[in-house]
């Protein structure tokens, strides 16, 4: 990376020294030259926004539905979609650990793996409450709803990074049978893994092979990443006090509205307003979460906006 900063400022030394010598002609053929710099330039401040740790690691996303039924489930499958769809997009690989399907549509909840280039650092910005605004396609009287879903990503830190050991008296272990996709004989055994912390009361489930062990070494595994970011933001929590620095209190609050029936999204902490719902929820997302990096390295406040609600 600094090698790459004192390439691009000698070259944009070298460019603006002729720039000053050049004459109109000559300033339109270096035109393609600025606009490269200008690109190499954004692309290495946008390097600068990645000031979490494990920013390069895959980031395990959970969607978790509101109170509010059907509405809230429909909500947090759509937010699933939302995200699979932007690693798509990317090139990324998605893993699907759980998934526990809604009775009429979407989802209660849903735990899957994101991998590929800074798929954490992308990613953490959508932590936090999703809020849904719409009418509802499930009211018969064409009433306006809002739901809530809440989405969890922390990040897959390597194994001899956690030194985390699990008693099995703090344990809880259930099976049950498979629900999602993952082939025919998924679905016909008990092979679905879910373990409880009991100390902590965090859950989690998997049901990604056909085999018991596997799914219980996977839910484990996710277990003790969860467990370690809360140690790690505890941990920073307490460093910014003895630094007597004022963490952000808006980490696990609600983040963003998406108010469909005004064709409008807009997210809380940037003040960025989108236009194009359908293109969000189809996985275009990337000026949000850059935006959002800004917002989490202190380089950008919330812009005061008339049309939020």
């Amino acid at each position: 990376m600094v090698e790459g900063y004192q390439t691009l400022n000698s070259d944009a030394q070298g460019l603006s020294e002729m720039l000053e010598m050049a004459d109109a002609d000559e300033r339109e053929m270096l035109m393609e030259e600025q606009t490269s710099i200008e690109k190499r330039v954004d692309e290495l401040y946008k390097e600068t926004l990645f000031t979490m740790k494990h920013a390069d690691t895959a980031a395990i996303v959970r969607v978790k539905s509101g109170a509010g039924g059907t509405e809230s489930m429909d909500w947090a499958g759509m937010l699933t979609r939302m995200f699979m769809r932007w690693a798509e997009r990317r090139g990324y690989k998605v893993d699907l650990i759980d998934q526990v399907d809604g009775d009429q549509a979407g989802v209660i909840s849903s735990e899957f793996i994101i991998r590929g280039e800074k798929a954490f650092g992308m990613m953490l910005p959508e932590h936090g409450v999703h809020r849904l605004v719409r009418v509802s396609p499930f009211d018969s009287n064409n009433r306006r709803h809002t739901s809530f879903a809440s989405v969890d990503v922390v990040p897959e830190v390597p194994e001899e990074e956690i030194n985390i050991h699990i008693p099995d008296s703090d344990l809880r272990r259930d099976v049950f049978r498979s629900q999602g996709a993952g082939g025919q004989g998924v679905n016909t055994t008990d092979s679905a893994v879910r373990l409880t912390h009991l100390p902590t009361g965090i859950a989690v489930a998997s049901q990604q092979t056909r085999s018991q062990i596997k799914n219980h070494e996977i839910a484990l595994q996710i277990l003790k990443q969860r467990l370690y970011d809360i140690e790690m933001r505890k941990r920073e929590e307490e460093e910014a006090k003895a630094r007597g620095e004022q963490k952000k209190i808006e980490w696990g609050s609600q983040i963003r509205s998406y108010v469909l029936d005004k064709q409008y999204i807009k997210d809380h902490r940037t003040g960025v307003m989108k236009h194009n719902p359908d293109d969000v929820l189809d996985g275009d997302l990337e000026d949000l979460q850059w935006a959002g990096l800004e917002w989490m390295a202190g380089k950008r406040v919330a812009e005061e906006n008339s049309d939020d609600e």
